[in-house]
């Protein structure tokens, strides 16, 4: 699908720019591949005039969104969606495109044609007398195939891992080939089933008649399980659950994935209730061979994991190579790894960690992400010394695990990734849109800035767009913006905007990624009106309520920062009421966790002692959506420093100065390992020299159009990792307060921290030459 993008400036305004983006969705005949939600009709789109949706930029002159990594987890290999719940409508603006539902997926192939009957020798009333109970069971339909076909738009197999070695074969289901059943001896088999109605069938017999209807042409299959004599067959199955070995039930089980049964089904049921009970009298090949039948079914088992990991949990020690691998993978499917079983899975891994091929280091790590284990420092570096020099031999699949993992253990580890930036901009191309969004928020959320990633990642994306989720469009804008890094191509944004519109309706469940792509958009200065007027509604802030993560934070910073960049917004505003609430949650925080920290308290101390007294600085939230401190300081036109702090100067009139102990073990945190910031000489004045002055400067009355300085204290987590370029979020807070008439002034952490280990004079020298800076003066 094409998009023309045209953007005009509107010269009535001079530091804040308007952009109006015009989007022309065109469908083309004949399109191969859509994305897993359904982005083109064709028959809609060839039918009338295009659909127009007008997108709305305003663009005006450590703060993270926090996720449970959960919500990135929530992909499966082999994925059906829920296809019951699949007509809900784009809501609000009409900027979707018209037709699309959720849960829908279009192909560029006919539907599958209607299958021949197979012979039906009992009518459906006359069967369902005969059942104790009604199995109804509808056959797969092609939008639930199509689904399946479609997940990630990704060529690689999440269970590639399982042709590394021959051992898998017995742990888990693999597609091998069968000798297919010819329809005439299918319909035997339903015939020889309505015959034996009132007979008594042995256990052999009714796991024999699964396995010979598994073996049918695929394309019977959906006949064979809407067939009424079918649903005899299972309720026999049923009845006789109890009598089955465990290799007999096993085979149903394999039959039933080879049919493809919906989850849902009451055989299968009934079938997990059985297999709950054998546990302890399996051994693990079976133990796991049927959990990942349950795997290809789709069906969530909850119970029979938890046994499964108490089993594994009693015999890790037994656990060989491919069993703990194939134990790994059932583990983050299960999106679960009990916390008693944590320690021993490390000790496991540092064992196989160089016997591990790379496919199933990979496997390792998926399970791992998956399940929201919080694994060690020291192990996750032990991977990553691994992956990082066999980095060219992997596969790309399976490098995205590794970085998964690797981005929700908070671990910088240099040498992978340097090498990913060696390696990846090639591969960029030929990986699917959700393997990209994994490379993009792990250099975000690691703070890591590479060009060569990031261009290869905006050139390639805008021809992807389409496969985007919600989910990954927002991603997308959180890395860049996080980052504050400005494409080579603006399509990449505006491709993006015009995903997010028609991803408009997905927001009403997920509300958390429509605030992720406007904050992530919001950081670069890009604004788009009509998103930001849905986010802002009522009906949507409550859903934001409703949601399993708090929103409040980041629906009020995303508020706060309209009124300021955007002055001519006239759209849906917060009510004044979360404000407040929201104000009085981030400075109640702030006072636990952030003015109290040694860097910022000694700046504050110092700076009341130089310029006489805390009546003459604030350490506050400025601006609180931003959530970090700032030290404000007045001066008069004539340089003086201004008084107006009066609360804390009443509050605190009877304390006397004092200091913040920096101990060794504390200044090492703070510096880790850097030199000393030299102190310039001229700004090395004698104390009582800067003191006098300072006081003289205060007797002076307040003079209009002075300077409100805000000092900013940084510290790392402000700056990409190892550089001096700051973050998204602090590239806003700058901007808006100077666009409130502040001047902004930095302590940087490259010269205040190590000055904190030095002597008074030279703090108080360094903080007096940053406060009358002639620089700052001279404006």
């Amino acid at each position: 699908m094409a998009a023309v993008l045209m953007c005009r400036r509107f010269p009535r305004l001079s530091r804040v720019t308007a952009f109006s983006t015009t989007a022309k969705h065109k469908a083309k005949s004949g399109s191969s591949k859509t994305h897993q939600e359904n982005e083109e009709n064709p028959e809609k789109a060839n039918a009338g005039p295009e659909s127009v949706a007008t997108i709305e930029l305003l663009n005006p002159l450590g703060y993270r969104v926090l996720y449970n990594p959960s919500a990135y987890a929530k992909s499966r290999a082999v994925l059906q969606q829920d296809a019951a719940g699949s007509c809900s409508h784009a809501v609000g603006n009409a900027v979707t495109s018209p037709g699309t539902t959720q849960g829908q997926h279009t192909l560029g192939t006919a539907p599958s044609p209607v299958l021949p009957p197979i012979g039906n020798t009992l009518t459906k009333h006359e069967s369902q007398q005969l059942l104790e109970q009604s199995i109804s069971v509808l056959p797969l339909s092609t939008v639930q195939t199509k689904e399946k076909a479609e997940k990630h738009d990704s060529k690689e197999d999440p269970r590639m891992f399982q042709t590394e070695r021959p051992e898998y074969r017995y742990l888990s289901y693999r597609h091998e080939p069968v000798e297919t059943l010819s329809v005439e001896e299918g319909d035997s088999i339903l015939h020889s089933v309505a015959l034996c109605l009132k007979g008594r069938w042995s256990p052999g017999t009714i796991a024999d008649y699964f396995v010979k209807l598994s073996c049918l042409p695929v394309e019977q299959h959906g006949e064979v399980l809407s067939h009424s004599t079918f649903n005899l067959l299972c309720h026999k199955a049923s009845r006789a659950i109890r009598h089955f070995s465990t290799s007999e039930l096993i085979d149903i089980l394999k039959a039933c994935v080879r049919l493809d049964l919906p989850p849902t089904h009451p055989l299968l049921d009934t079938c997990e209730s059985e297999f709950c009970c054998r546990v302890w009298d399996m051994n693990l090949e079976q133990l796991l061979l049927v959990a990942d039948c349950w795997r290809f079914l789709d069906r969530s088992v909850p119970s029979y994991l938890s046994i499964l990991f108490s089993y594994a949990n009693m015999h890790w020690r037994d656990l060989t190579l491919p069993q703990f691998v194939q134990l790994m993978y059932i583990i983050g499917e299960g999106r679960r790894l009990p916390a008693d079983l944590l320690p021993k899975v490390e000790s496991l891994i540092l064992e196989y960690l160089d016997s591990f091929t790379l496919e199933e280091m990979g496997a390792v790590c998926l399970g791992l992400f998956k399940s929201l284990s919080g694994i060690s420092e020291h192990v996750m570096k032990k991977i990553a010394d691994r992956v990082s020099v066999q980095m060219e031999d992997m596969s790309t699949y399976a490098l995205v695990n590794v970085l998964k993992i690797l981005r929700c253990s908070r671990v910088v580890h240099l040498p992978i990734l340097n090498e990913l930036g060696k390696v990846i901009p090639a591969r960029i191309p030929t990986t699917n849109i959700q393997g990209i969004m994994h490379i993009a928020l792990t250099c975000s959320s690691l703070h890591y800035f590479d060009k060569g990633i990031l261009a290869a990642v905006a050139t390639s994306l805008p021809s992807k767009v389409t496969y985007c989720r919600s989910k990954d469009a927002a991603k997308f804008l959180w890395s860049f913006g996080c980052l504050d890094y400005e494409p080579p191509n603006e399509e990449f944004y505006s491709s993006l905007i015009e995903q997010m519109h028609r991803k408009l309706h997905e927001f009403q469940k997920f509300p958390e990624h429509l605030l992720t792509g406007l904050l992530g958009l919001a950081f670069v200065k890009r604004f788009p009106e009509e998103l930001i007027d849905f986010a802002l509604r009522e009906e949507f802030v409550q859903k934001t309520r409703d949601s399993k993560y708090e929103l409040k934070k980041d629906l009020f910073t995303l508020g706060k920062s309209v009124e300021i960049e955007c002055p001519e917004y006239q759209g849906n505003r917060l009510s004044p009421q979360l404000c407040q609430e929201v104000t009085e949650m981030v400075l109640s925080f702030a006072e636990e966790k952030v003015y109290v920290r040694p860097e910022i308290m000694e700046a504050t101390s110092l700076l009341e002692s130089m310029l006489g007294g805390p009546q003459y600085v604030k350490n506050h939230m400025i601006l609180p959506h931003t959530r970090s401190s700032d030290l404000e300081v007045h001066l008069a036109a004539d340089g003086c420093v201004v008084p107006f702090n009066l609360k804390d100067s009443i509050a605190d009139q009877k304390l006397e100065d004092i200091g913040v102990s920096l101990t060794d073990d504390l200044m090492a945190q703070l510096i880790k390992g850097r030199s000393p910031v030299k102190v310039e000489e001229e700004t090395q004045r004698p104390l009582a020299r800067l003191e006098l002055k300072s006081r003289h400067c205060l007797e002076t009355p307040p003079q209009p159009q002075g300077l409100k300085l805000a000092i900013q204290v940084s510290n790392r987590n402000h700056y990409c990792y190892s550089s001096k370029r700051l973050l998204g979020l602090h590239c806003l807070k700058r901007r808006q307060l100077r666009q409130l008439g502040y001047v902004v002034v930095e302590l940087p952490f490259w010269e205040w921290f190590p000055l904190l280990k030095r002597t008074r004079l030279e703090k108080l020298s360094y903080l007096h030459y940053k406060v009358f800076d002639p620089a700052l003066l001279s404006r």
